[in-house]
């Protein structure tokens, strides 16, 4: 992936409003949400690792978010281990799962890659709320997850804590920048441009394939962790499809395989279910309506559509110059 100018001039000032807001005093709720959105927006940054990157709707990254979530929970209330140790077994077992998952999911392409993940997904989440309710507190959940403890700053200030996502959420966008920028990330676009082509060049497409899922599950697993610590809690309600459903609903509304997609999907959708929440029971019906509409008229979603408004404005702009 090559930067462009919009990508650059949108990142600065993506970066400007989020160090700018919290000076603004928008209140606790309002920071709060912005820390929920910046979580969000590392999950969809994973889940878009692999739709952007390859073309592949994956359903089964409700589980890599669940099992990171659950992996800082246990670690931390019923095995004593500090935030960080718990967050880097969250970020092992999102892999984890994610490679378990590839070992069936990758034999089967298109719409049958999604229905195995779905399957494996649910599969999971029954399992969590059923056979394994004494080890996840079924539908009790775990409650009081950690938060980390660094140089004595008090992580439990939702402004700190905002700090300290925001920190790792420009930590993972500068990776994936990173490795869509390497010859990793050059394979594994002429994968989605012609897979049949890439194959034929000695590529082990399956390989590269898997390595994606598993980086992805990665990113997935921290969001996750990230997310029960926000909360201080846990369930398996985080397991469900329906969250695969919703990241997938957040990038394409952002706009898909672009650098600042996930993000912008994930604050419209965050702050639409924000308001809209408070308007009508009804809101995930309305939110679904915006979404059709937004295909519709932005089938290149948000980011994709002023990408594309701002590579004319450039190339009028030198043409009238000459």
């Amino acid at each position: 992936m090559k930067l462009t100018k919009f990508d650059i001039y949108f990142g600065l000032l993506l970066a400007a409003a989020s160090i700018v807001l919290p000076f603004l005093s928008p209140g606790e709720a309002m920071i709060q949400l912005l820390t929920l959105a910046a979580i969000w927006a590392i999950f969809a940054i994973g889940f878009d690792f692999v739709f952007g990157s390859l073309g592949m709707v994956s359903f089964g990254h409700a589980t890599f978010l669940g099992v990171g979530g659950y992996a800082v929970a246990l670690a931390t209330q019923k095995y004593g281990l500090p935030f960080y140790g718990g967050a880097v077994l969250a970020i092992a077992v999102g892999a984890a799962f994610a490679l378990l998952f590839s070992f069936f999911a990758l034999r089967v392409s298109g719409i049958f890659f999604a229905l195995v993940t779905l399957a494996l997904s649910q599969l999971i989440f029954i399992l969590a709320d059923s056979k394994l309710r004494s080890f996840t507190g079924g539908s009790d959940g775990i409650s009081g997850v950690e938060r980390p403890n660094f140089l004595g700053i008090d992580f439990f200030d939702p402004v700190n804590y905002y700090w300290f996502v925001l920190g790792l959420y420009a930590l993972v966008m500068l990776a994936v920048i990173s490795l869509r920028s390497s010859p990793f990330g050059r394979v594994i676009a002429a994968i989605r441009d012609n897979e049949t082509r890439a194959d034929q060049l000695g590529f082990n497409v399956n390989r590269y394939k898997q390595i994606t899922f598993v980086i992805s599950g990665a990113l997935s697993g921290l969001a996750g962790a990230l997310l029960a610590s926000l909360l201080m809690y846990m369930n398996p309600q985080m397991l469900h499809w329906t969250t695969s459903g919703d990241v997938i609903i957040m990038t394409l509304l952002g706009g898909s395989g672009t650098l600042w997609g996930a993000t912008v999907g994930v604050l419209v959708f965050e702050f639409l279910k924000e308001w809209l929440s408070s308007w009508t029971e009804y809101w995930y019906g309305v939110l679904g309506t915006v979404f059709i509409l937004a295909t519709i008229f932005f089938p290149r979603g948000i980011i994709g559509e002023l990408e594309k408004g701002f590579a004319t404005y450039q190339k009028n702009r030198r043409g009238g110059a000459r």
